[in-house]
C-alpha cells in the first residue's frame, strides 16, 4: 500500500469534499435524490455513505490484490471532476468556492497522478 500514497491523499480529499458536499446539499443535484424533500434526501445521501465507506476500506484493508481496486477508484476521481463540471450550472449546484474546487480537483489530480506514476 505504501506505493500508492498518492491514491491515499486523494482519496482523503475525496472524504472530505463527501463532508463538504452535506455543507453544499449535493443531494439536490442528483437525479432522483432532488425529487426528496430536503430532508429526506439529507438523511439518504448521508447514510448512503456508510456502506460505500465501509466496501472501499474493506477492499483496502482486507483484499491482498487490491490494485484492480485502487486503480478502478483513481479512474472514478477523475471522472468526478468531469461529473461536477457536468452539473456546474445546475441551479442547486453550492460548489462554488475555492474549498470545494481543492476538494474535487485534489481528489481527482491525485488519482490521475497516482494512475500515471
Amino acid at each position: 500500500m505504501a506505493e500508492h500514497f498518492l491514491f491515499l491523499i486523494g482519496i482523503s480529499f475525496l472524504i472530505v469534499h463527501e463532508m463538504d458536499a452535506i455543507r453544499c446539499k449535493e443531494w439536490r443535484i442528483y437525479p432522483g435524490l432532488s425529487l426528496l424533500s430536503e430532508k429526506s434526501g439529507q438523511i439518504f445521501f448521508v447514510f448512503a455513505h456508510i456502506p460505500l465507506l465501509f466496501i472501499m476500506f474493506y477492499q483496502l484493508i482486507f483484499i491482498s490484490n487490491n490494485n484492480a481496486f485502487i486503480k478502478g477508484f483513481d479512474i472514478f476521481m477523475i471522472v468526478h471532476i468531469g461529473l461536477h463540471l457536468l452539473f456546474l450550472r445546475h441551479k442547486n449546484n453550492e460548489f462554488r468556492d475555492w474549498i470545494s474546487w481543492t476538494l474535487i480537483l485534489g481528489a481527482g489530480l491525485f488519482g490521475l497522478t497516482d494512475l500515471l506514476i
